[in-house]
């Protein structure tokens, strides 16, 4: 029996509204975007994180390690942010700086390798503990496109000398770049995966209007501590967990009674004089810290200057965000602002 072109056509229809449904669902939790979602990530115990040998932590209470939770934005979570007032869209160049994703992953590793040997001597250094930091030179975390030594060096080589000369800071090295004339040739040494090269290329202008090689740097250091110290902070990267780090490796090293059997929360970068620092999502991890049952949360704060106002009017440093958030969704949450870490030491210890 001959077909009907409408019962044909009913039936293929069907099919296709079906497929496209399909589709348009699976694009909506599926389909990547160009975004990041930022929201409230996990609160870590630092307990299962950190030992120190023959310094155990038996004390009560937790300090808790901040996350901020960032995933690949897709048009429900897309969707999720826009109606979550604490969630947050980023653009992908914002929060990858253009790098790989396997690149960007290398970075964040190392700036949590950097936290934890701050965290070592800041913490050693306050109890009394033998400690010893070593500068091995300045890590790359990012080169220039006009960098004339780019294709030699590479995101994650630490640059050991120029022109034969080491220096013991970051500050070092770039005062003697800096002095040396535009497009004049430079000899550096560095270590690239562990091996020793060599690379010699004139330097560039960049944006002071000196002379430099076209890289973004960061310090890249080795601390040795007696005992011995091992952080596991598994796939956590980044540099804003030094403040609780440091707290944790200072109450297993003091075994003092910091944290009175209560949760504490916190977050903020720390360099070796024990200055805190400000960092990115403090609004969301204060939302994870409630969740977590925190009581207390330490806030970094760094008082902006006045040229940062002239140019953000509205400009709110860690410890104001912070408050404000707390105010609205944990206000029985107490929100400490800390410039270093004693002052941390010093809360706990009169609270």
């Amino acid at each position: 029996m001959q077909t009907k072109p409408e019962t044909w056509w009913h039936r293929w229809r069907s099919t296709i509204l079906t497929t496209i449904t399909v589709v348009l669902v699976a694009g909506f939790f599926l389909l990547p975007l160009p975004e990041y979602i930022e929201g409230p990530g996990d609160a870590n115990d630092l307990k299962q994180m950190v030992t120190v040998k023959g310094h155990p932590d038996d004390r009560s209470g937790d300090f808790l390690l901040m996350t901020v939770a960032l995933t690949k934005a897709r048009p429900v979570s897309l969707l999720k942010a826009k109606l979550i007032p604490y969630y947050s869209v980023e653009p992908e160049a914002a929060v990858t700086g253009g790098q790989s994703s396997q690149t960007y992953t290398k970075v964040q590793d190392f700036y949590m390798q950097s936290a934890i040997n701050e965290a070592k001597y800041t913490a050693f250094h306050a109890a009394n503990k033998p400690v010893s930091r070593q500068y091995l030179g300045i890590y790359v975390v990012d080169l220039n496109d006009q960098s004339p030594f780019k294709g030699q060096l590479h995101v994650g080589d630490t640059i050991t000398q120029v022109d034969g000369h080491h220096y013991n800071s970051a500050a070092g090295f770039q005062k003697y770049i800096q002095h040396q004339k535009i497009g004049q040739k430079l000899t550096i040494e560095y270590q690239h995966n562990g091996k020793p090269k060599q690379a010699t290329e004139k330097l560039m202008k960049i944006q002071t209007g000196t002379a430099g090689i076209g890289i973004t740097l960061t310090d890249n250091v080795k601390v040795t501590t007696k005992p011995a110290v091992r952080v596991n902070t598994g796939a956590i990267g980044g540099s804003s967990g030094g403040l609780m780090l440091s707290l944790q490796l200072y109450q297993q090293l003091t075994n003092k009674n910091l944290r009175h059997g209560k949760q504490i929360a916190g977050t903020g970068t720390i360099d070796g004089d024990g200055n805190v620092g400000e960092i990115g999502g403090i609004d969301k991890k204060v939302i994870a810290a409630k969740k977590a049952g925190a009581t207390v949360f330490f806030a970094p704060y760094q008082k902006p200057s006045r040229l940062l106002l002239k140019y953000e009017e509205h400009h709110q440093t860690n410890y104001q965000l912070a408050k404000a958030t707390a105010k609205k969704y944990a206000p029985d949450m107490k929100v400490v602002p800390v410039k270093t870490f004693s002052d941390a030491v010093n809360y706990l210890e009169t609270h």
